[in-house]
């Protein structure tokens, strides 16, 4: 061997040899256990989440607080560096035991459960944004026509940050903090996680003008991106965006994965710095888990959502590099939060073999039981006779059996002259939060009624000419978020028509009106009641605000509740009061 060669294989050796001595990188775990859109679902919502199975997809009961609380506490277990997140619509739009003590009973369940960052949703805001700084900050200040306070005296607010990053106020600070850090200590090795708390832009859109008046809510991706210098200037090395905002997929909950990914999440992480580490999303109530760095590899994020009501929780697990301070491999998967069976209008969901049953925690179970039994009275109180089922179900024109009847109790309430003399009455989409369907006897109650509309609004009379009413009808396929893709159609009461074709010009697609078979005229002019929430421009309805010689109508609930007393027993309406022509 020449003495190159052997000088050359001396140096190869003596490198392998280095190799093979050498201390890998010290590696420290941390586990994000994630959620949305829990909509203080307290007790199980008697929903199943549906998993791939040899002979057919099948159903796996999940949900309930008291189980949601074990299944948290066993991924904490699991994992001794964690942090639990939320993002968004942790309270509003939800169920009587909750809503009708304005969401306390939720915060205090989660003060239990170890919460550690929670991002607004755009339900945080539908009771006004001093109510949500109530919610954190506790007390009894009223700001609602619900009382407060009415079994915690006081109430102690939330026990975890609200995030609020791209939610502005008039002096330009944020409503509540932007960003949390949250540190952790292993081996000598300190890593921080910073998270941004991001509340969808079109908030303002989505809730009563009213309760966000004076706030500004700006890009997500500018406002995270913005922060993430911030973020690191105080010592972060992993960065989590929680959003909420979010997208769909076709990937069944048991597999991660990216396929038909679409959704308003997607243009924002187009933009979103790569740098981000993850991105927990939320809103469209829909299930995920995506490498999102398979579909662009310039934006390696990985995304999550958990569904809703809390019937899944995402365990992300990162293994971070204590030396680079970064994050070397992460990965996620859905967790079934299975409870207990139950019997619903479908039949009997019996727990599931292949998943973990979570027992309920004894302390969640009590506060709501507590809650539950204030509750009972009045949600048990009988309302009236139904002789058959009121479903939020859309048919072929956009709207609804169960929109149409609340329309139809929305008119009555408001059609004598002294009390507003409508004509007309709408009710969008968003607004019927549950079905309607009476037990074996007809019978319908209080709670059922409140699960349906459990906003607390109050309605309003107005004035319109014909013509603002063929802009108003328009705007439900080509206002903010309102498309020809994905129209908000509005639900009508009886005696008014209308036909819509979408293959028309923008404008001119909706056509025909009529009342009690009248055809209206641009310069004709009627009395039209819709909640409060519509009237001041929510959903993107800009015209409705234009009316005038307004009167106000009474609350929602008590209006429906006065219709079953009056009309029962009450018949389910036609849905047939709209005409889409075409496909």
């Amino acid at each position: 061997m020449s003495a190159r060669l052997y000088s050359a294989a001396l140096a190869l050796c003596a490198g392998l040899l280095a190799g093979c001595g050498s201390t890998p990188a010290p590696v420290m775990d941390i586990a994000l256990i994630s959620f949305n859109d829990f909509h203080g679902n307290l007790e199980p919502p008697h929903l199943a989440v549906p998993v791939p199975a040899s002979t057919g997809a099948t159903q796996v009961p999940a949900g309930g607080a008291a189980h949601f609380a074990s299944a948290i506490a066993a991924l904490k277990a699991r994992h001794p560096h964690h942090a639990v997140v939320s993002a968004g619509d942790m309270v509003g739009a939800s169920p009587l035991v909750s809503a009708l003590f304005l969401d306390e009973p939720t915060i205090e369940a989660f003060n239990t459960m170890g919460v550690d960052f929670h991002a607004a949703g755009n339900h945080e805001f539908d009771r006004g944004w001093r109510e949500l700084l109530r919610l954190q900050q506790g007390g009894c200040e009223k700001h609602t026509v619900r009382e407060p306070c009415q079994l915690s005296q006081p109430f102690t607010g939330a026990r975890f940050p609200i995030l609020t990053a791209n939610t502005f106020r008039a002096d330009g600070q944020t409503l509540l903090p932007a960003t949390g850090l949250k540190r952790f200590t292993e081996n000598g090795a300190t890593i921080t996680v910073g998270f941004i708390g991001l509340t969808l832009r079109t908030t303002p859109t989505m809730v009563t003008p009213s309760g966000v008046a004076g706030l500004r809510f700006a890009d997500e991706a500018d406002t995270a991106n913005a922060l993430i210098p911030v973020l690191r200037a105080q010592g972060a090395d992993v960065i989590v965006a929680v959003i909420h905002e979010g997208g769909s997929a076709t990937a069944p909950v048991t597999a991660p994965g990216c396929e038909g990914l679409s959704g308003d999440i997607v243009p924002i992480l187009e933009r979103l710095d790569p740098s981000v580490d993850v991105v927990v999303s939320g809103h469209t109530h829909q299930a995920y888990v995506c490498d999102y760095g398979q579909v662009n590899a310039a934006r390696p994020f990985l995304l999550t959502s958990a569904g809703y009501y809390g019937t899944l929780l995402t365990e992300i697990r990162l293994s971070v590099d204590t030396r680079a301070r970064r994050v070397v491999h992460k990965s996620a998967r859905q967790v079934i939060v299975q409870g207990a069976p139950f019997t619903s209008a479908q039949g009997r969901v019996e727990l599931h073999p292949g998943f973990p049953v979570f027992a309920p925690d004894a302390g969640v179970a009590r506060l709501v039981e507590r809650y539950r039994e204030a509750a009972v009275p009045l949600a048990q109180r009988p309302v009236g006779q139904a002789s058959g089922p009121f479903l939020r179900q859309r048919q072929p024109s956009g709207e609804s059996v169960l929109g149409n009847l609340i329309a139809d109790a929305q008119l009555a309430a408001t059609r004598a002259p002294e009390r507003g003399g409508a004509q007309i009455s709408f009710m969008n989409p968003g607004g019927v939060r549950a079905d309607l369907l009476p037990d074996e006897q007809g019978l319908v109650r209080y709670g059922q009624l409140f699960a349906v509309q459990p906003f607390g609004n109050s309605l309003v009379v107005r004035s319109y000419t014909g013509a603002q009413l063929q802009a108003l009808l328009e705007q439900q396929f080509d206002s903010g978020s309102n498309t020809v893709q994905s129209p908000r159609v509005l639900s009508v009461s009886e005696g008014f028509s209308y036909r819509y074709d979408l293959s028309q010009p923008r404008g001119q697609r909706v056509q025909g009106l009529t009342l009690q078979g009248r055809p209206i005229a641009p310069q004709d002019t009627l009395r039209v009641v819709v909640s409060s929430y519509l009237a001041a421009g929510g959903d993107n309805f800009t015209v409705f605000p234009q009316g005038v010689d307004a009167v106000g109508g009474g609350q929602d609930l008590d209006v429906f509740e006065d219709y079953f007393r009056l009309h029962s027993p009450v018949a389910p309406p036609r849905a047939d009061r709209i005409t889409r022509v075409g496909g």
